[in-house]
């Protein structure tokens, strides 16, 4: 269980880097206009909320990064927790606002990180 635990958190940190890299980098390319669907138009007039957006998620990979460095176990755990229930709470608030694939794409995989965190203790 600690090891599915590690995997899922290491698993939200890297979709936060990709999210982070695709915001940041990739919005106003053809690949980031697709994933959105977007017009070059929106995309142009919407890059720089999308960098804004994209280093928030850097600081959640960050965040996440960190959780899993060498810690005291109520630390980690700590950090973990906190960590996963913002990327939780940003996934309910961008399936609402935004987009329902959020939901599935960025709050369950969290979701269930943070479950299998609480169930390691």
């Amino acid at each position: 269980m600690q090891l599915a635990s590690t995997v899922f958190v290491g698993l939200v940190a890297a979709a936060h880097l990709y999210f982070f890299v695709l915001e940041s980098f990739l919005w106003n390319t053809p690949y980031g206009r697709k994933t959105f669907k977007m017009s070059q138009e929106k995309a142009d007039h919407t890059a720089s909320l999308a960098k804004n957006q994209g280093l928030y998620n850097a600081f959640l990979a960050a965040g996440l990064i960190w959780a899993l460095m060498p810690h005291e176990a109520a630390m980690a755990f700590q950090l973990k927790v906190f960590f996963l229930g913002c990327v939780v709470v940003a996934g309910i608030v961008g399936s609402i606002t935004a987009s329902r694939a959020i939901l599935f794409v960025q709050a369950l995989p969290a979701a269930i990180a943070l479950g299998l965190v609480w169930a390691v203790g």
